[in-house]
């Protein structure tokens, strides 16, 4: 059985119906996506605590996607400090389009990780 938790800077309270943010570190929201064997188990949103920082917040979010067991994060922009320490942490950063749903944002989070194993 093959289990992935995505994470996904989102606009809001939608889960799979909502829409990637702009941006990662300043995201209102996360959707976090339990996957196993491809199929979405668990969905929930967290809120992004750290987005009202005026600074450092790529790593304070970077650090709680850590902690909270997340394998790739599928996002529209990351900043290098942001995408270094997610590589530090072992987790993946693929890029989409912001606004894209997030259902869409995964499937192809899927198809590329699909052909990268």
């Amino acid at each position: 059985m093959s289990k992935i938790r995505i994470a996904v800077p989102t606009k809001g309270d939608r889960g799979m119906r909502d829409n990637v943010a702009d941006v990662f570190a300043r995201a209102p929201t996360f959707t976090i996506i339990d996957l196993v064997d491809g199929k979405a188990k668990e969905v929930r949103v967290e809120e992004n605590t750290a987005s009202s920082l005026k600074q450092g917040t790529g790593p304070i979010v970077a650090k709680s996607l850590t902690d909270m067991g997340v394998d790739v994060v599928v996002a529209g922009e990351l900043g290098p400090g942001a995408t270094t320490l997610l590589e530090m942490s072992g987790i993946k950063a693929i890029r989409v389009a912001p606004g894209v749903k997030v259902s869409e944002a995964v499937r192809r989070a899927l198809d590329e990780l699909g052909s990268t194993q």
